[in-house]
């Protein structure tokens, strides 16, 4: 079997290579796209030909996909018509590894008339879309991945990543959340599992293990059981948790003492348990259990007052995890 593994590996090589280059290219050309984009009022209009236009939709993609207004607009559908998409309160990114005008002319155009921003992402900074943009930003590459630079490989795959940088500082800018991407993304596997709240799965009223103060380990015994949920919740006066203990309390009481069964509650329970608001997402309630190496979790109103129980069987049942 031949070995076509070594031209691969060149390929995977000058295209890292590229990309860390990438970074050190990072300058105030890129603060002030970002900017840009931060105070378009309009939306981001992305365009590009051949492999820069995929390249383009996808950036596209990223940026709606994280609330920024963006559309591709193709360059031989511009000239067709789809000009008049274009708003003054648009921003206006080209892609191009050339940096000749060529298809793009009108579009270029059509933006400086309406005072539009033009940023490019551009292979050629000698070129003449460079220099009739406002911003440009550095994607070139000394050389492709394929024999005798052919197609475009680095070169693309540059300029993907740093869209990708673009999109990242915007997050990081917006100051993005999780519930804003599910807010984004009510569809996905992603969405839904971020907007999942803990009051959705969690065991209230009569499931829920509850025990008085003075309860003898035998009730606590009966109840953990029963409700089969690995813990008993003890409240105090204010219906506030006032004390969990679990089953494995139970285990590690059992091994010192031989007369665990005289205990009540009380004596027993492990005070300022860890609790999660009922509002939270199942994320958040899987974090504290991996964090504190628990299985279950007290769930709370907004004053702190007992609502249920949440089980990691419970996260785990739900396949959003």
């Amino acid at each position: 079997m031949t070995n076509h593994r070594e031209p691969a590996r060149e390929a995977v090589l000058i295209e890292a290579e590229a990309i860390a280059a990438l970074a050190d290219r990072l300058d105030d050309s890129f603060d002030r796209a970002v900017e840009a984009i931060l105070h378009c009022k309009g939306r981001v209009i992305v365009a590009g030909m051949g492999k820069s236009g995929l390249v383009g939709k996808k950036i596209t993609a990223t940026l709606n996909s994280t609330g920024i207004a963006s559309f591709f607009l193709h360059p031989a559908e511009a000239m067709h018509g789809d000009l008049g998409l274009i708003r003054s309160e648009d921003v206006l990114l080209l892609i191009s590894k050339s940096g000749r005008a060529g298809e793009m002319d009108m579009i270029v155009s059509a933006a400086r008339r309406l005072g539009l921003v033009i940023m490019i992402l551009c292979g050629t900074m000698e070129s003449e879309l460079c220099r009739r943009a406002d911003i440009v930003l550095d994607c070139s590459v000394t050389r492709e991945a394929g024999p005798n630079d052919l197609i475009p490989t680095a070169s693309s795959t540059t300029a993907l990543v740093m869209g990708d940088a673009l999109a990242v500082a915007l997050l990081q800018a917006r100051k993005f959340t999780t519930s804003d991407f599910a807010n984004l993304h009510p569809g996905g596997f992603i969405g839904k599992r971020l907007l999942k709240r803990v009051s959705e799965l969690h065991h209230t009223g009569d499931e829920v293990p509850f025990v008085a103060p003075d309860a003898s380990m035998k009730e606590m015994i009966l109840e953990m059981t029963g409700k089969r949920l690995g813990c008993v919740v003890m409240t105090d006066g204010d219906g506030r948790t006032a004390g969990v203990f679990t089953d494995g309390d139970l285990r590690r009481l059992a091994e010192k003492r031989d007369d665990f069964y005289r205990f009540t509650a009380d004596e027993v329970m492990v005070r300022n348990p860890k609790t999660i608001s009922a509002d939270a997402i199942l994320d958040a309630a899987l974090a504290v259990m991996e964090k504190h190496t628990i299985t279950q979790l007290v769930t709370v109103d907004r004053d702190d007052r007992l609502l249920g129980i949440i089980h990691l069987h419970d996260i785990l049942r739900s396949k959003l995890v």
